[in-house]
């Protein structure tokens, strides 16, 4: 580390004013060669980047995925010519051909950047606000890790997590949501700097963004250092060294600058989205004395920023300390280490197989958010990895466990339940945070109707490829008196659009504990659990195989039961069901069987707890579950009914829920929709009838 800027100044071989133009070079030139991006912000940050990433950024552009790094978020997505300027002269895995390929098919620059794309990106940012909520988990990682972890003679855990951003960002409402519990957790680990230029898309942005954010955050529980001159080198040094000293409070930096500057268009909101173009740039270069073609850098400018050296001595020196660590605490040491690794724990198992058949034995009826708080009470006390939390309905959602540690100040941060408040936005943005250091699975909770407070953050969760799994109470009109406003109706079909996102609605205990293990096995998929606030009841194993049904349920669709049904003989009727319609679509097949004997009827009863699982097994799973000669499909689901005729086809009906719901009795409501035996009993016979 840099004892003072005066010292490091006369040791440059090149000025910090040279090194920050180099940045705004190379920003400038990836957005004109691909024709698209924003200049802007990079030419008006890039003074804040040298000094940050310079003098103070702990990484090592070698391996990019070290325990201990430090970590950058740039929350100001659009800005990623600047990212990828730093990670190329840094030394990370990024060619200049990189840059040249700016915002192309197949590059690793893409336009906002992408943490599984490109090298030393830690967060997906572009949906603004975001990364600034991903870098407050990041930061509650580190205080819980060294909690965990840390010795009296051991420091394992100290990295700094720092996050640009712009006033869009502290526009959008996730900033408050998630400022204000950063500033309730004391994260003195986290730097934020605000690029404070006045400027947005629209223009000047003092008509709508008037507010005093540094009293904002003050009031936060913030320390704020105001009016850093965002151009001044020694500033910003002196204004980090300042944050890194207080003890009891995340930072932000306040930094004004002008966006686009060096250009003629700076301070302006032409210079935001839209390259300069050639006589501009021409222009740029003469003012900063660029006396370079596009994509040249100078080896002395490389030898500067470069990090390699550096940033594998410093790493070095921490797995030597690791390996004293490990000789004194090896276990603590293997439990990093297999964290690190996304390996379960090696007796959740044997744990679970024992579990499972004890519950499916035990329990005959039980609502299955009350199942996946049983299931929690069980497995928690063996999964460190695992940090849970909900939006203020713990009790409601059922993810307070036994023996929860809450996480409450700096005072208690090696606890493992989060109380995020009312703001679902920033707790998945937050959770999206702790799952990109690798070291996490989180869970967060609210009802599935508020899942669109947090729906962003849900589907950068599964850009992402991070496990964090979302636990969906109060499913269905079955909510009762509290109405449409807490009924949720679209939200199944939502979920199961978004790619990369496993959704599971659970019919019984069995379903909802095979759909926590599937969820916690994942390494890159997020999972939402979609559970009942009323009572199911079990499903019998009609096979009395536990085993194989257990691996059916794991499939994500599975015959619950059937009846006259022939080998190759084309099946009359298949209800196709999921979560509390499970057991009304067995009742109605018996209810036919029974009163239309005659007719001798072949049904089968499916539940399909996850159509993503379904989907990716083989055709011939596919085919045994949901044949395709099958007459008739009819599907229930007290929801949406837009995703199921991807099943259903031209054999039959959806029955659902298309309308909103009403405030009164779950009885009277599921009577009033059609979920009943008699009803769902009528459309089955009309529909076998017309063939």
């Amino acid at each position: 580390m840099v004892e003072s800027m005066a010292i490091k100044k006369q040791e440059d071989k090149l000025s910090y004013k040279e090194l920050s133009n180099c940045l705004r070079m190379l920003s400038i030139d990836a957005v004109q060669q691909a024709n698209s991006g924003h200049p802007g912000a990079p030419m008006g940050m890039a003074d804040i980047a040298t000094v940050l990433w310079k003098d103070f950024l702990k990484v090592n552009p070698k391996n990019p995925n070290w325990l201990n790094r430090d970590r950058f978020v740039l929350s100001n997505g659009h800005a990623s010519a600047l990212l990828y300027a730093l990670l190329h002269m840094s030394g990370f895995d990024l060619s200049i051909d990189e840059l040249k390929n700016f915002r192309q098919l197949g590059s690793k620059t893409p336009g906002h950047p992408e943490s599984d794309v490109t090298p030393g990106v830690e967060v997906t940012t572009g949906p603004l606000g975001q990364g600034f909520a991903n870098s407050i988990g990041i930061a509650l990682a580190q205080k819980n890790l060294s909690a965990k972890y840390n010795k009296t003679d051991f420091t394992l855990f100290d990295y700094h997590t720092y996050v640009f951003m712009g006033d869009g960002c502290l526009m959008e409402g996730i900033s408050h949501e998630a400022a204000s519990l950063a500033g309730s957790l004391k994260l003195n680990n986290l730097i934020a700097f605000w690029d404070n230029n006045h400027i947005s898309i629209d223009g000047k942005t003092d008509s709508w963004f008037s507010e005093d954010v540094v009293k904002r955050f003050v009031s936060y529980g913030w320390h704020v250092i105001e009016n850093i001159d965002g151009h001044d080198h020694e500033e910003i040094f002196n204004a980090i060294k300042n944050a890194q000293s207080v003890s009891d409070k995340p930072c932000l930096i306040v930094c004004n600058t002008k966006i686009g500057f060096g250009s003629s268009k700076e301070g302006t909101a032409a210079v935001h989205g839209a390259p300069l173009g050639d006589d501009e740039i021409k222009a740029v270069r003469e003012k900063f004395n660029w006396n370079y073609k596009p994509f040249e850098v100078p080896d002395e400018y490389y030898s500067e920023f470069d990090k390699t050296d550096l940033g594998s001595q410093i790493e070095n020196d921490w797995n030597s300390l690791f390996a004293k660590y490990e000789a004194k605490y090896p276990e603590l040491a293997h439990e990093i280490l297999r964290r690190s690794h996304h390996d379960l724990p090696s007796n959740f198992a044997n744990l679970f197989n024992s579990k499972i058949k004890e519950k499916y034995e035990e329990i005959k009826s039980i609502a299955t958010r009350k199942a996946s708080n049983d299931f929690l009470n069980n497995f928690m006390s063996i999964f460190p990895e695992v940090i849970g939390g909900s939006a203020d309905l713990s009790e409601s959602n059922g993810t307070l466990f036994k023996g929860a540690n809450i996480i409450n100040s700096n005072e208690n941060l090696d606890g493992n339940y989060i109380h995020y408040g009312v703001r679902e936005f920033a707790m998945v943005a937050i959770a999206n945070g702790l799952a990109a250091t690798n070291l996490y699975i989180p869970y967060v909770a609210t009802f599935l109707t508020f899942a669109d407070y947090a729906r962003n953050a849900i589907r950068m969760s599964a850009l992402m490829h991070r496990n964090v799994i979302y636990v969906l109470t109060h499913d269905s009109i079955g909510l009762g008196e509290d109405g449409p406003t807490h009924q949720p109706i679209e939200h199944l079909t939502m979920l199961r659009a978004t790619p990369n996102l496993n959704t599971w609605r659970p019919a019984d205990i069995t379903e909802t504990y095979v759909a926590w293990k599937e969820s916690l096995s994942e390494k890159t998929t997020p999972s939402a659990l979609i559970l009942t606030r009323q009572n199911l009841d079990t499903l019998e194993i009609k096979n009395k195989d536990f085993n194989s049904h257990i691996n059916n349920i794991k499939k994500g669709a599975y015959i619950v039961d059937e009846f006259n049904v022939k080998h190759d003989n084309p099946i009359d009727l298949i209800f196709l069901a999921t979560g509390s319609e499970v057991k009304l679509a067995l009742d109605t097949a018996n209810e036919i069987i029974n009163k239309d004997r005659e007719k001798n009827y072949s049904i089968r009863v499916v539940s399909m707890p996850c159509s993503e699982k379904f989907d990716m097994q083989d055709e011939v799973y596919r085919n045994t579950v949901l044949p395709n000669n099958a007459k008739n499909i009819m599907t229930i689901e007290a929801g949406a009914t837009l995703g199921w005729y991807k099943y259903i086809q031209n054999k039959g009906v959806a029955l659902g829920i298309d309308t909103y719901g009403k405030s009164a009795k779950a009885s009277d409501l599921f009577k009033l929709f059609g979920f009943t035996k008699e009803n769902i009993y009528k459309e089955a016979i009309k529909l076998l009838d017309s063939k």
